[in-house]
């Protein structure tokens, strides 16, 4: 699969609904020990409901599905981090408006969208123990792999490893927003909850890339 079309953005929802309802006691762990505990409920709720309303969509234009898709988690999980991923996938939907196709270059160009539309919402940056922390380095690295024109699979699977890698490093860091930053010693040496919940994104595209090249 080099290209995606409107059906590949209902399966990439389907995947991270799946992957929330997967890691819903994870989430609720470690979101525990910094904040309120409620993330895995919000997110398998959350990306529920917006993959849910994102597969009965009657939409091929791809950058309208994901702005559909941002809208619905942003009414179904109205706390801070629905708030902040619906902010990244309506940037990123805008990104991609009226295109019915896209391919690896486009797929960069929504990341990196995400991650700035994610940014701005929050005013948080890399380093600060937030979601932007998995999500950036896998969008840099989807760039990377664009440019040098590979194929799809391979740099979904790049991105992966660069989130894990990017969800790792929030162990050392310091919370810097929201509930965490109130409880910055029990953060200490813990990943950071936004950043699994980024690092399972790019896992369901990851997952998804691979399996579709199989075939």
């Amino acid at each position: 699969m080099e290209k995606w079309t409107a059906e590949d953005v209902k399966e990439f929802f389907r995947r991270m609904a799946a992957a929330m309802a997967e890691n819903k006691d994870t989430l609720i762990r470690l979101d525990a020990a910094v904040g309120d505990g409620d993330l895995g409920l919000t997110m398998s709720q959350g990306f529920a409901q917006a993959a849910e309303k994102v597969a009965a969509a009657a939409e091929t234009d791809i950058g309208r599905l994901i702005a559909l898709g941002g809208s619905t988690l942003a009414q179904a999980a109205p706390s801070t981090m629905g708030t902040l991923l619906a902010s990244g996938l309506m940037r990123g939907g805008k990104a991609l408006q009226a295109k019915s196709e896209v391919n690896l270059d486009d797929v960069a160009a929504l990341f990196a969208a995400i991650v700035d539309g994610i940014a701005a919402r929050g005013k948080a940056k890399a380093g600060d123990k937030t979601v932007i922390d998995s999500l950036q380095p896998a969008a840099e690295a989807l760039k990377a792999a664009a440019e040098l024109q590979k194929p799809l699979a391979i740099a979904c699977q790049a991105a992966y490893a660069a989130a894990v890698a990017g969800l790792e490093a929030t162990k050392g860091m310091v919370p810097q927003h929201g509930r965490a930053a109130y409880y910055q010693d029990k953060a200490a040496g813990l990943p950071d909850p936004g950043a699994t919940v980024g690092m399972l994104i790019v896992k369901s595209l990851a997952d998804m890339c691979g399996q579709q090249a199989g075939r």
